[in-house]
């Protein structure tokens, strides 16, 4: 792994959000990107119901990307990102303490940032190594490099996972960027012929607006581009692909 950048090769992928489903749908918005609206979760019917129900939307969108893109295997390192995590849960919790309410033991342990990770570890019985981060505009680049780096250090594959979803309404006036419902999984490879390469260099310039990081990510990787260029206030980070 070199230090000033990072390349992998995808061997597979999954996405779900609220109507878009399926690879083809998937493509469509590929094409033709328009805003995901909040709507039906996904059924997650990989896990058992008893787990399944301490999930909440934010979670069962990345459990159904990861069982669909893991297909069974197992002992495979997963890192999973995402900018704002269970931030709806978060507030519902503190709001509870403002009011001098007793917190749900379930509800505080699903809050975490890696309780999604948890759960899927629980349910597959599977003691892989696991990680959850959350880096800002760039959550995804620094999730990559994560995941590179255990590529790195010997894995032969890693699972990424990324999820996100709107901000409640009192924090709508500090986004940055036209928040949607989302959830991908990528199986990363040591750099083949297909490599997708990421670099870094130093960058004042503001956040990409628009969409978010995640679905710009997804959008570049699902069109096959060649090229994609995201700032995040500290660096630009410059996606590409070698074929």
């Amino acid at each position: 792994m070199r230090t000033n950048g990072v390349s992998f090769s995808i061997s597979r992928h999954a996405a779900w959000a609220p109507g878009l489903s399926g690879p083809e749908a998937w493509e469509r918005w590929a094409q033709a990107p328009f805003a995901i609206e909040a709507g039906a979760e996904p059924g997650v019917k990989a896990m058992p119901a008893m787990l399944r129900r301490r999930a909440g939307f934010l979670g069962k969108m990345a459990l159904e990307v990861a069982y669909q893109c893991l297909d069974g295997r197992t002992d495979i390192p997963t890192v999973f990102c995402s900018r704002h995590g269970e931030v709806a849960r978060s507030l519902e919790l503190l709001s509870d303490l403002a009011r001098g309410e007793p917190l749900s033991p379930t509800a505080f342990s699903m809050s975490v940032h890696n309780a999604i990770a948890g759960l899927l570890s629980i349910a597959r019985g599977d003691r892989a190594n696991q990680l959850a981060l959350a880096a800002g505009a760039a959550t995804i680049e620094h999730a990559v490099i994560e995941a590179c780096g255990l590529l790195a250090d010997g894995a032969s594959e890693v699972l990424l996972v990324a999820c996100d979803c709107p901000l409640p309404e009192l924090f709508a006036p500090f986004q940055d960027c036209e928040e949607q419902p989302y959830a991908w999984a990528w199986l990363l490879t040591p750099a083949a012929d297909d490599a997708i390469s990421l670099n870094w260099t130093a960058s004042a310039e503001p956040p990409s607006a628009g969409m978010p990081g995640g679905l710009e990510v997804a959008r570049f990787q699902l069109r096959g581009a060649r090229r994609l260029e995201r700032c995040d206030g500290r660096l630009r980070w410059s996606w590409s692909r070698d074929a």
